[in-house]
């Protein structure tokens, strides 16, 4: 859309359209107020166009082809799999991105009574109102209300020698591709590149997994590293943690990557999947007091910045999820209309690794929670030893850890890992969240016989 013919000013200017940004405003629209919403890229930002959308559909093939190869163990034979790419891609087109195109997205905000801009919203005035300028045409727009930094983040590119002059891939441009390569090398073990270096796998792509940390998933739990680790190299993905990158060389078709331990790795195309990153001085949040040299905007319970001013999603640091980015709009909208209502609190952040098995977590790692507790005590239960682990036999890998606060009898913290990793997960996050005892927990009926019964035997390991 064009920019309007009268610019403002506005109740509540939001800038950047993700997923939490597009729910405030478009909530603040519906409830009566005078929104703009301001995106220079597509309206719903990353998840649904490069993110958990997308990667799913590609995830949902991945394991498609997985399950086929494991009916020679359950029931029968299966002849004549054969990976292809083409549905995949055509799906995440048809049904996920709209071949990135955001018209659906921009109309629907409209017709809740929203004013859209593309162009990057810049504040560039403190107090009440607001000024915002889109930098498209240098138009200064006003908020008597407030306005909503929703700004999102992007890839985070390592300064990597070479890396630059190399036409290597980001999440986006994997999720965009119409054909995979023969090869691949992936930067990164965390969520992001392990789940895609499966896909490419159990697609027929030859990977090479580098990692820094120690472990896969470093900050998961040690078995959760471990579990990726070994289904990984089942899918014959050769795993290297512990080296960096020292440089990059090559070109289209063929990279080679110099690992800091002297080795090297080459393949047809390169995947940077080094984490995320946010631009504080894009968005100016400098006007507010803010240090853009941050690595997030700070925030209160409310998400307020400052006066007039909140944040939401990944420009906060709570989190680069969808779901925090939309818990916190929920949390803004509520404060901007004066609803009241809870603040927002993040001791129970849910978190899912989409692998093969899924790893999801809640609250404190065992680790993290020994550093700020004065007791803990730790229970784990093999995936495989219950009884819907045993009789799922192939593909049963994974296990679930309970932390407890042993002077508060709290759950604090857990991890699934599993088949339904990330389903088991919402019972846990539950008890997280509402700061369970871990009795309760035991005094529980779980239905038998199904996957998230393994917490009843976790509890029984507490010690």
């Amino acid at each position: 859309m064009s920019q309007p013919a009268a610019p403002g000013p506005f109740d509540v200017i939001v800038i950047g359209l993700g997923p939490g940004g597009e729910d405030v405003a478009g909530r603040l629209a519906e409830a009566g107020l005078s929104v703009l919403g301001i995106d220079h890229g597509l309206v719903g930002g990353e998840c649904p166009y490069w993110g958990c959308v997308p990667s799913k559909m590609m995830i949902r093939g991945a394991n498609a082809l997985a399950e086929a190869r494991r009916v020679g163990e359950l029931s029968g034979t299966v002849t004549g799999i054969v990976p292809d790419w083409a549905p995949v891609a055509q799906r995440i087109r048809d049904e996920a991105t709209d071949n990135w195109d955001d018209t659906v997205a921009v109309d629907r905000f409209v017709a809740k009574g929203g004013t859209f801009v593309r162009g990057h919203g810049r504040l560039v005035g403190r107090g009440v109102p607001h000024t915002v300028e889109v930098e498209v045409d240098g138009v200064r727009y006003a908020a008597t209300r407030g306005v909503v930094v929703a700004t999102g983040g992007a890839p985070a590119v390592p300064a990597i020698k070479g890396l630059a002059e190399v036409p290597f891939w980001t999440n986006h441009e994997f999720v965009q591709a119409r054909e995979l390569p023969a090869s691949l090398v992936v930067l990164g073990g965390g969520a992001i590149g392990c789940e895609l270096a499966q896909v490419a796998a159990r697609f027929g792509v030859q990977v090479t997994l580098v990692e820094a940390a120690p472990r896969l998933l470093a900050l998961e739990e040690p078995a959760a590293g471990e579990l990726v680790a070994d289904a990984l190299r089942a899918d014959g993905v050769d795993i290297r943690v512990g080296v960096s990158a020292a440089s990059v060389s090559g070109g289209a078709g063929q990279i080679s990557v110099l690992l800091d331990d002297g080795s090297a790795v080459s393949a047809q195309a390169l995947l940077v999947a080094t984490g995320r990153r946010v631009d504080l001085g894009g968005v100016g949040v400098g006007v507010v007091g803010v240090d853009e040299s941050g690595r997030e905007v700070p925030v209160d319970d409310w998400c307020r910045v400052a006066d007039g001013v909140w944040a939401v999603g990944d420009v906060t640091g709570k989190g680069a999820f969808t779901h925090v980015a939309m818990y916190q709009a929920d949390v803004v909208v509520r404060d901007v209309l004066g609803q009241g209502g809870p603040p927002a609190t993040y001791h129970a952040v849910p978190r899912v690794t989409f692998t093969d098995p899924e790893v999801g977590s809640v609250g404190l790692s065992s680790a993290t929670a020994r550093e700020q507790l004065a007791k803990v005590r730790v229970g784990t239960a093999a995936v495989p030893s219950s009884a819907r682990g045993w009789i799922h036999k192939v593909g049963n890998e994974g296990f679930i850890t309970l932390v407890e606060d042993a002077e508060s009898g709290e759950l604090v913290g857990a991890t699934s890992a599993g088949p339904v990793g990330g389903e088991v997960l919402g019972l846990l996050t539950l008890a997280v969240h509402a700061r369970v005892p871990v009795t309760t927990l035991e005094s529980m009926i779980y239905a038998y016989p199904t996957f998230h019964r393994g917490v009843q035997d976790a509890l029984r390991d507490l010690q």
